[in-house]
């Protein structure tokens, strides 16, 4: 090395007195983490638009910090990065890695790949096999042009580079799956498959690969008994794991299962020592210590709250801190001055070419023989091109083992960033999963069907939701010969944390988005939403489909309507982002807010579903004093139906009929006329779009020109048909008759403690009376005026309220507007956007 280790010392004496802190290990230590961890942030940000992995950012990353970009300035390298901190740096990092590839082994299910189909077996053989003849072919090009590569025996040379060109990243490709959302199409399902196939043939072939490097040119006459007897003994290791240290890993997860008091802590930590014992042995054995690491992590059993908990322990800090550490002393080791030439630059279009056509011919031509479309079959094989992860661990390793000089080894990193980063642009470009055309449907749609099928689709953020919703859907489930179909979506926001890729494991198995009948048994919370939502089905004529949905939260929505599309759903149930718990008898209570994310994930749901949606905001409906409805006894919920006019109030007004039907059902419909008594009103309020009003604090209301005459005879005729049907089951008022104060008549009704439950439409084509409320400034925009007065927090309500949002492509678009005076045509006096955009005029809507 050049150093006298032992003259390091750990830390200094500090800067008064002469030390400088970047001659000492620990503090250089603390200055080279802070700085590769906001180079790879950075980095990763700038990379999140076009979707690419983490790992992407930080092997960049640790390139720009080495020898390839800032480390050609001598003295911020020998400064920053000097070569006898390299072993200190790798240390740590390589302790990262450890405890990473035990969370690999951790996630892998040996049972899935087992259940698997031979089509998967079939296209992960092929996966490896032909890339792996490819790359015995490159590393005799490479062997005989680069200088310095026939130092090292064939043996080790050409394993290696097959193992390179053929590997698969099983948990990079798990990310892209998600966030492509493509884990539940039949190319990501087999995609996950063939991928587990390839990540245990690649750790066997790596762990072959060492076994025979030896130590590079040494390894060349090494013995061939010593590399039989390192072989022999790994297969010995993997046994003795897998015959006895399973069963006892076993006896410990059930010690550690929910059913007892508490996991033990001396439990967890004999566990990590277990990662470190694990990996010394396989290193003295002559292994590489990741392997070690890694089968341990393959007899922890999986699904419980044993590797939950592991899981919570080590993923943040391993994750977060310490491999990025790893994947940027890559990039520090990569020298792209290396390849020098036009023949060295060719070289690497030819490794990249190779690696790309072996792995995608083969993958696509085993596709095509097992009848996969050809669209999906070379989707399939871009995705298994997947490299990143575990390509930089066996690169690393090779160089390591002097089995791979410094230009074969940037030629190989820059490799494995080209196939990694193509992966998702190219899948987005040539592939989208097929999704057939439905019918648009609301409840009126339901209600008409000759078999009078509901279906409904709830979404729930956890077990808080769950009372609430189970009360509203027994709530609306009519008793007579009309079949309820409930689909329940939980909704789990997909995060870097590689617990998530856990939960999509977890989330495939159980079909999403394929609602299985028969639901696997699993652990934690998130069977506990599926659970009780199985045990409401049992209780009467509901059939219940429970399902996960993990993503992104800026992509949720997209997932809650496929399968609102998939599944013709007549409406869609939201949870509102705001829960208020109750803290005395007064109706007082503080307010829970789960993020601001979900209020988007809602608002972006309201703007693109299928059919409609309500916007359920629990003040403890179905908890505490607030009963589940049961099959005897006096009315358990109260139910009160705003009616003020429009597509909205008449979608509220039908699902009021359904829950009018329902014998413990209490339901109040109170009308809220025009000043001439017929709901829509008699003088004409006038609104114009406003643009420049901010859409979080202003009301959209919808852009199409209705006629209020057709749309007051619409309200009319649906009133009369709703009393003829339910007239003696439902109280029938009417409010204000035009006169007095809206917002308080409203208000009145919310904090009378009379109801449990206030349904209101969000008033998109509102009444004269909504639309006298354009200009009040919102709290909660996307509920529409009167579920904004009802939702916000300081109005003293206690019932809680639906909002209902009537689907109707007529309405769909929406915007900000403001109300007209009625001497101010053109809109002079609220800012003068008629005037100034004379085209405005043709969206000025009569109310």
């Amino acid at each position: 090395m050049g150093v006298n280790v032992t003259a390091i010392k750990t830390s200094s004496n500090g800067a008064w007195q002469g030390d400088n802190p970047l001659d000492f290990a620990f503090p250089l230590l603390i200055v080279q983490t802070t700085i590769i961890l906001i180079i790879s942030r950075s980095l990763a940000f700038l990379l999140k638009p076009l979707r690419q992995p983490k790992v992407i950012a930080e092997i960049v990353g640790g390139i720009l910090l080495g020898p390839s970009a800032l480390g050609r300035n001598k003295n911020y390298l020998h400064r920053i990065f000097p070569s006898w901190s390299t072993p200190i740096l790798e240390s740590v990092a390589s302790i990262g890695l450890l405890f990473f590839l035990f969370l690999v082994g951790l996630e892998l299910d040996l049972s899935s790949i087992r259940r698997s189909g031979r089509h998967a077996f079939g296209i992960a053989a092929a996966g490896i096999s032909l890339p792996f003849v490819c790359g015995i072919g490159v590393a005799f090009v490479l062997r005989s042009t680069v200088e310095g590569a026939d130092k090292v025996g064939y043996g080790q040379f050409l394993i290696f580079m097959g193992v390179a060109l053929s590997i698969t990243a099983f948990p990079v490709l798990a990310r892209i799956l998600a966030e492509l959302k493509l884990l539940t199409t039949t190319v990501g399902e087999t995609a996950m498959t063939a991928a587990a196939f390839n990540d245990v043939a690649a750790w066997i072939l790596l762990a072959l690969a060492v076994a025979l490097a030896g130590d590079g040119a040494d390894g060349a006459h090494k013995s061939p008994l010593t590399s039989i007897w390192v072989l022999c003994s790994g297969v010995g290791f993997v046994a003795f794991m897998l015959v006895v240290i399973r069963p006892a890993m076993k006896w410990v997860a059930r010690r550690c299962s929910s059913e007892h008091d508490a996991v033990g802590e001396a439990y967890i930590c004999l566990t990590l020592a277990g990662v470190m014992v694990s990996g010394f042995m396989t290193d003295l054995i002559g292994i590489h210590s990741i392997f070690g690491a890694f089968v341990f992590g393959l007899t922890i059993p999986k699904g419980g709250d044993f590797a939950e908990r592991l899981i919570e322990r080590i993923e943040d800090f391993v994750s977060g801190l310490l491999l990025p550490l790893y994947f940027a002393s890559s990039g520090l080791k990569t020298d792209v001055a290396k390849i020098r030439g036009v023949e060295a630059w060719g070289l690497l279009g030819l490794v990249i070419t190779t690696a790309c056509a072996g792995k995608i011919l083969g993958t696509f031509a085993v596709a095509i023989m097992f009848a996969m479309p050809a669209r999906e079959s070379i989707v399939l094989g871009v995705l298994m091109n997947t490299k990143g992860l575990v390509e930089l661990i066996v690169l690393n390793i090779g160089r390591e083992k002097k089995v791979l000089n410094d230009e074969i080894f940037a030629i190989l990193v820059l490799m494995a960033l080209f196939t990694t980063f193509i992966t998702t642009p190219t899948v987005m470009a040539i592939y989208k999963p097929t999704r057939g055309i439905r019918k648009l449907r609301d409840l009126s749609a339901a209600g008409d069907s000759s078999k009078d099928e509901l279906r409904i689709l709830a979404c729930v953020h956890g077990p808080g939701n769950v009372p609430s919703i189970i009360s509203l859907i027994e709530s609306s489930r009519s008793t007579k010969n009309s079949i309820l179909k409930l689909f329940i979506m939980h909704l789990v926001e997909l995060t870097e944390r590689s617990s998530s890729i856990v939960m999509v494991q977890r989330a495939r198995r159980n079909g999403f988005p394929f609602f299985n009948r028969l639901q696997r048994s699993g652990s934690g919370w998130h069977d506990s939403v599926a659970g009780a939502f199985q045990a409401y089905g049992q209780l009467g004529r509901v059939s219940v489909r429970p399902t996960t949905a993990i993503s992104p939260l800026g992509t949720m929505h997209e997932d809650i309507c496929h399968v609102a599309e998939e599944k013709r759903v007549a409406m869609i149930v939201l949870p509102f982002h705001k829960r208020w718990r109750a803290v005395d008898g007064d109706g007082d209570g503080e307010t829970e807010n789960v993020g601001h994310g979900w209020r988007v994930v809602n608002q972006r749901v309201l703007k693109h579903a299928p059919c409609s949606v309500a916007v359920l905001l629990d003040r403890g409906f179905g908890t505490g004093s607030r009963s589940t409805p049961g099959p005897n006894g006096s009315p358990a919920q109260r139910v009160c139906i705003l009616f003020f006019g429009g597509p909205d109030d008449r979608e509220a007004l039908e699902l009021g009929g359904r829950m009018a039907e329902h014998p413990v059902v209490s339901v109040t419909v109170v009308r809220f006329p025009g000043k001439d008594g017929g709901g829509r009103g008699g003088a004409q309020v006038m609104l114009q779009p406003s643009p420049s009003k901010c859409k979080e604090k202003s009301y959209s209301f919808s852009t199409k020109n209705t006629d209020p005459q057709r749309e007051k005879e619409l309200d009319g005729d649906a009133v009369a048909e709703f009393r003829r049907r339910w007239d003696e089951l439902v109280e029938f008022t009417e409010k204000g008759g035009g006169g007095g104060n809206v917002v308080e008549d409203v208000l009145a009704i919310g904090r009378s403690g009379d109801y449990d439950l206030v349904v209101v439409g969000k008033c998109r084509s509102p009444s004269a009376l909504v639309a006298e409320l354009a200009d009040r400034q919102a709290e909660h925009a996307e509920l529409g005026p009167i579920g904004d007065i009802l939702a916000s927090a300081n109005n003293g309500v206690t019932c809680s309220v639906l909002v209902i949002q009537q689907h109707d492509v007529v309405t769909a678009d929406e915007t900000p507007m403001t109300k007209m005076a009625r001497d101010d045509p053109l809109g002079k006096l609220n800012g003068g956007e008629a005037s100034s955009c004379p085209e405005n005029l043709q969206n000025d809507v009569a109310v």
